[in-house]
């Protein structure tokens, strides 16, 4: 190729129909010494441990797919700053996993996210449902001890009686594996059934989230967690059916879109290691709507990231 052709290629690209190979065009890439890399983007396509409807292993290609109608904006609304210009981030691909192995799932991601973070880097990781952020837990917790959970969900998922590979299970184990602080732990938009009384997490219910002001949700959630290292997970069924069908527990009177970014821009001053958004099901989305919402989420969550730098 010519010097005079050379010039006119076009390395970067901000398509939003082209080129569709990672979440927001990063480079796709597991080399954690690229020189300034801050945030990783990780896939886990594991849906073994749905209770409902199957389907969200797709969730890492649905979000990854939809996440290319946000390529074009260099600065986000409403943050005032380019992302690029302040956070290096790789997509490192999904991790991969005997097929049909639960076991070796966890240990595959639990060893993943254990690497990223020893690395110093921040990770963001992308569903598959629930049940990953068990591992992911663990992955984090070896690095960074004991964590305050906020927790996005209809369900609390602390439901004792549940299978040991099941997406409900999950934050009735972790306080017990000594992964998570419950005194510091909130979660946000439940809307189903719980035994309220033994209950260890802070509940933020679906209608207290949407009839209070985001500050007032926002300042219960910074007075719980406090000063402590948190994990964020977002299950996308946190939203009403109406801003995002596809998932496999639906359950209405949910948390708009909207709604949910604001509460998450409030939250940027905590000290928030990790984060996850899972329970996307592109088999049952309408026009992208629930892999848009999970590919917002996941940029949203990197703003507040470079927000500290």
């Amino acid at each position: 190729m010519s010097d005079e052709i050379d010039k006119t290629v076009r390395l970067a690209d901000d398509s939003t129909y082209a080129n569709i190979f990672s979440y927001m065009g990063l480079p796709l890439s597991r080399d954690l010494d690229r020189p300034g890399l801050d945030a990783v983007v990780m896939g886990i396509p594991y849906d073994l441990g749905t209770s409902g409807r199957a389907g969200a292993r797709s969730g890492p290609n649905g979000i990854r797919q939809a996440s290319a109608n946000l390529r074009w904006e260099e600065r986000r609304w409403p943050w005032n700053f380019c992302l690029n210009e302040r956070l290096r981030t790789i997509d490192y691909g999904d991790v991969q996993f005997a097929s049909g192995d639960s076991e070796d799932m966890l240990a595959q991601v639990e060893a993943h996210a254990a690497r990223i973070t020893a690395a110093g880097k921040t990770l963001i990781s992308l569903g598959g449902d629930h049940f990953v952020t068990l591992p992911l837990l663990r992955g984090h917790v070896a690095t960074h001890g004991k964590l305050a959970l906020i927790h996005f969900d209809a369900h609390t998922d602390t439901y004792a009686q549940h299978e040991k590979y099941d997406h409900g299970s999950m934050f009735y184990r972790a306080p017990r594996e000594g992964l998570v602080d419950a005194e510091h732990s909130v979660q946000i938009g439940i809307r189903t059934e719980y035994d309220r009384p033994d209950h260890e997490f802070l509940v933020i219910n679906a209608d207290q989230a949407n009839e209070q002001s985001v500050a007032d949700t926002v300042a219960a959630v910074r007075a719980r967690v406090g000063d402590a290292a948190a994990y964020l997970t977002f299950d996308i069924d946190c939203l009403d059916p109406a801003f995002a069908p596809g998932t496999g527990t639906p359950v209405v009177g949910g948390l708009s879109t909207s709604l949910a970014l604001r509460i998450l821009r409030g939250l940027a001053e905590l000290n928030i290691v990790g984060f996850d958004v899972v329970e996307v099901s592109p088999a049952y989305d309408q026009s992208q709507l629930t892999s848009l919402a999970g590919a917002s989420l996941a940029l949203e969550f990197l703003y507040m990231r470079a927000s500290r730098i």
